[in-house]
């Protein structure tokens, strides 16, 4: 087992900047993209620090910094909050030198503004009058930060990219502020500074490589941390092509690119599509494992190239996997992608993406019979029989390596490889009968009614739509039950009002009316009911017990083994 080297450490902005450690955003990072939004939320947490009973410290979230020496560090995760607490201590030193162009106690507001300058921003070498400056900003931004911010020069409004102008809204925004709050007092400004250093604080994690960084996002995995382990990916891919002499004009073609990857994918995380991408052609990666796996397969200008093209010309494929409402597909591939939305199932992505880049443009019918194939393989396995996730992945990825080399050409031959992940209909059969759903979930809730209305299709040949609101989900024996239910104790209350017997489809008006009654009073709305399987329940019970409800569920795992079952597998 690989030893993950990292360390974890509370530290305040003084701590981070203030002891002679140097920064650096990776060139190939994001731009600086933080909005007045952001700025407001930030000031209005500072100024939080100066109420009379305001937080003694305000947290920032994790940092996540890499160094081979401890003394300087890649900014991996938190660029935008480090760039915009610099840019608002450059705004106070913006307004120090302006009482010191007004004369406004000159000599103590510049020794103010050298001593935060050089604490907090860098220096300005005397000869050169080059900055050496604390933090460096990424390839688009470093050149405007460093020559505009960082010395405080004036600032053009003409010529700037988008996030350079969001640079100098940022220093204007923040001036603005300081120069409302503290008025003609640089006392007041070096206070309201040295505050701030103090009382903003970071869970600062430091790793030695970027394994150990994706290792780390994976870890915290939130939302803004899985954005960051895309730019940790981009930065590996990018410094590889950057390392082979690549013209300015071709890392631009190659950024935009990448942004319409990730464009692309919207919602969808980078790495679960990468993790996708690169098991539907390779051998089963594990997402703790993805990023080593990458780096020592992509070494080259050339394979990193190779790795753009393909990302490219997948990300709309696995856009559209995730979205069953894409023109793309045909009616019956709609409704199988639906389904596995439904199920929340997606360990068949990877071999999805394979079988789609194979049969897709030439034969569309192995493509759409192997979804809908799929889709019941999955209603069988994770919904039904609720089995070992981490197996199937490893048969689904098998198979889309066999299909992206092309070992299996056709369905037959692919089915026949999915036979492990197909529960025979004993398996199925018996899992369905002991099926319980609590509805309390909205996502059980609607495959319940899935369920329902496809046994009712069977039943009685009409279809209905199962997500139509003029129908509800009918708990025979109440979720709350009333006095009438006292025949049943309450422990098998518990234990069966969720199980798939005691449910049934019914008409919304009825469903209301009859509430949490007892059985006798429903009898009568259940027989008049447009659903035949909600209308043969009085002809097959008289009473609604515990033996009932695992009756009718019996009879229904028999209608339910005979319409989820794919016909070329072997049904045991």
């Amino acid at each position: 087992m690989s030893v993950m080297n990292f360390n974890t450490a509370n530290q305040t902005f003084r701590q981070l900047l203030g002891n002679g450690l140097l920064y650096r955003v990776p060139p190939f990072q994001r731009d600086y993209s933080w909005t007045e939004e952001e700025w407001d939320d930030l000031w209005q947490d500072i100024l939080g620090l100066f109420a009379e009973d305001g937080e003694q410290a305000h947290y920032m979230g994790y940092l996540v910094l890499q160094s081979s020496n401890n003394k300087q560090f890649d900014i991996i995760d938190g660029q935008q909050r480090l760039t915009t607490i610099s840019i608002l201590i450059l705004a106070a030193l913006a307004h120090l030198q302006n009482l010191v162009n007004k004369a406004i106690d000159p000599d103590k507001n510049q020794r103010r503004k050298d001593n935060l300058q050089n604490s907090y921003i860098g220096y300005v070498d005397p000869v050169s009058l080059i900055p050496r400056s604390k933090l460096e900003l990424n390839r688009h931004n470093n050149r405007f930060y460093q020559t505009y911010l960082v010395p405080l020069e004036p600032i053009p409004v003409r010529g700037l990219n988008a996030s350079e102008h969001q640079l100098r809204k940022a220093f204007n925004w923040f001036r603005d502020k300081i120069a409302a709050r503290s008025q003609q007092s640089g006392e007041a400004v070096a206070i309201f500074v040295d505050t701030i250093v103090d009382k903003l604080f970071f869970t600062a994690i430091s790793v030695t490589d970027e394994l150990n960084a994706f290792k780390v996002f994976e870890t915290l995995n939130s939302r803004g941390v899985r954005l960051s382990a895309t730019d940790l990916l981009k930065n590996y891919l990018f410094s590889v092509i950057a390392s082979g002499n690549t013209h300015e004009t071709e890392l631009k073609a190659l950024e935009e690119r990448w942004e319409r990857i990730v464009d692309e994918l919207g919602s969808e995380s980078f790495p679960d599509f990468l993790r996708v991408y690169w098991n539907s052609c390779h051998k089963l990666v594990r997402k703790a494992d993805l990023f080593k796996t990458i780096r020592r397969h992509v070494t080259t200008k050339e394979q990193s190239f190779a790795l753009l093209r393909e990302l490219d010309r997948s990300a709309s494929i696995y856009a559209a996997l995730r979205n069953p409402h894409e023109s793309i597909w045909k009616p019956e591939e709609r409704r199988s992608l639906e389904q596995l939305l439904m199920f929340n199932v997606r360990q068949p992505m990877p071999m999805l993406m394979a079988a789609h880049r194979q049969f897709a443009e030439t034969q569309r019918q192995i493509f759409t019979q192997l979804l809908q194939a799929i889709a019941v393989i999955s209603f069988r396995y994770n919904v039904i029989c609720n089995l070992q996730t981490q197996d199937q992945e490893q048969v689904y990825t098998n198979v889309a390596y066999k299909i992206d080399s092309g070992a299996l050409t056709n369905l037959r031959s692919i089915l026949d490889e999915l036979q492990s992940v197909y529960p025979d209909d004993a398996v199925f059969k018996s899992a369905f009968t002991d099926k319980e759903l609590k509805t309390t979930n909205s996502r059980n809730k609607k495959v319940v009614r899935y369920i329902l209305f496809q046994l009712e299709k069977q039943a009685s040949g009409q279809e209905f739509d199962f997500e139509s609101p003029a129908y509800n989900l009918e708990h025979i024996l109440p979720e709350n039950p009333a006095e009438a239910w006292s025949h049943i104790d309450e422990q098998n209350q518990d234990k069966f009002v969720y199980r798939l017997g005691n449910m049934t489809p019914l008409e919304k008006k009825p469903n209301r009316a009859i509430g949490n009654q007892g059985y006798a009073d429903k009898i009568a709305i259940f027989q008049e009911s447009c659903f035949k399987i909600t209308s043969d329940i009085p002809k097959n019970s008289e009473s609604w017990t515990e033996k009932a409800i695992t009756t009718r569920q019996a009879q229904l795992a028999k209608i339910a083994t005979a319409i989820w079952k794919v016909d070329m597998l072997k049904a045991n």
